[in-house]
């Protein structure tokens, strides 16, 4: 739901070329865009660490990488050349590069020239891209799962992470990461020369794994919830501040004192609402139902499809004589019933099209 809302708000965006984009923009909604745009990744990519670890406690190395790999590459590889395309059409619609029929348009994406020159793209799945990689990177690491020898480590990991301090002690490579690749590796999602979002994105994934077998690390989480939190928005209220309230001039531009203090302060206050955010999920969500079950399953098929339909719904909402609010609005409404619709109707009910979508061969829920 973050990222439907966080896409649906990008169109209004000060000062950024998206693949659709309002005449107006709204200097409120750059300034949370920029700020949600901080951390909602890195905690989705620590979430899937956390998932590596419970679904290597059912299964061997060797059926966790077949798995991930149907998961992962032909959910990708669908997108590329399935829905992704739908974007790419919409935008050069918006920017006048064509104004032929998708019909017409479509078969650009099999002469394999990358956006934006050409119209083929990974797009938003780029996530995906770089959790399969990744995932094979850590294969080493993950394998170690099967023995019992770390495990004997995880008495003295427990001491530790009692205390909240060595939960916050370990935002330092994050903060380091902004300080060796924040300036000359600017994120890209492209997987080559994007070093920044690369090293950092890999740790956060490899930290869930990793802290997700040590008790002690998830009861600090709860414990001290109240007490992240109020770090999160003490930190989030200097770097509006300093840093969001005018982005594009304030944002650290060389290698100096502005960026050491930008990246201690962001590195920090992106660890913490990881902290934070695991805190009030156990306390509020660690329950099962059949609405919860339902919604998990949903989560990668709305991923896959949210952009596309954000963009191609957009490019008309936009044209709308409406204020910023009711575009929203209706861009998010759009949005979230069209990926319902086309979930509950269509590819939740066949094995070809759960397999596309990344979802288990076999549904598990009834709703």
């Amino acid at each position: 739901m973050t990222l439907i809302l966080f896409h649906c708000s990008v169109p209004f965006v000060e000062h950024y070329n998206w693949e659709i984009n309002n005449d107006d923009t709204s200097p409120w909604i750059t300034r949370i865009v920029w700020w949600t745009h901080q951390w909602h990744l890195p905690l989705l990519f620590f979430i899937s660490g956390v998932g590596v670890r419970f679904s290597l406690k059912r299964r061997s190395i060797l059926t966790f990488y077949g798995e991930r790999t149907l998961r992962l590459l032909i959910p990708l590889i669908f997108a590329i050349f399935f829905i992704t395309p739908f974007q790419v059409y919409f935008d050069w619609l918006q920017k006048g590069r064509i104004s032929s029929s998708f019909y017409k348009f479509y078969p650009q994406v099999f002469d394999i020239v990358p956006y934006p020159d050409g119209a083929f793209t990974w797009s938003h799945m780029w996530f995906v891209a770089y959790l399969f990689v990744f995932t094979i990177l850590l294969f080493p690491v993950f394998s170690l799962s099967k023995f019992n020898w770390p495990n004997k480590l995880k008495s003295l990991a427990n001491k530790i992470f009692h205390f909240p301090f060595s939960l916050l002690a370990l935002a330092i490579p994050f903060i380091i990461y902004f300080y060796i690749f924040f300036i000359n590796w600017p994120e890209q999602g492209s997987l080559i020369d994007d070093w920044f979002v690369f090293i950092s994105s890999i740790t956060f994934y490899l930290f869930g794994f990793i802290f997700s077998s040590i008790n002690s690390f998830w009861e600090s989480c709860l414990r001290h919830r109240k007490l992240f939190l109020s770090i999160a928005l003490v930190l989030a209220s200097i770097l509006f501040f300093k840093y969001y309230w005018n982005w594009e001039i304030n944002k650290p531009k060389l290698q100096n004192s502005s960026l050491y203090y930008y990246g201690f302060l962001n590195g920090l206050h992106i660890w913490i609402i990881i902290l934070a955010s695991i805190g009030y999920a156990m306390r509020y969500l660690n329950f099962s139902s059949k609405i919860l079950n339902y919604l998990n399953s949903a989560i990668y098929p709305f991923y896959i499809l949210h952009q596309s339909i954000i963009v191609g719904s957009g490019y008309y909402i936009l044209q709308w004589n409406l204020s910023i609010g009711l575009k929203l609005f209706f861009l998010i409404i759009t949005c979230i019933c069209t990926i319902w619709i086309l979930y509950h109707f269509v590819i939740k009910k066949t094995i070809i099209s759960r397999i596309l979508f990344g979802m288990k061969w076999k549904s598990e829920n009834n709703l």
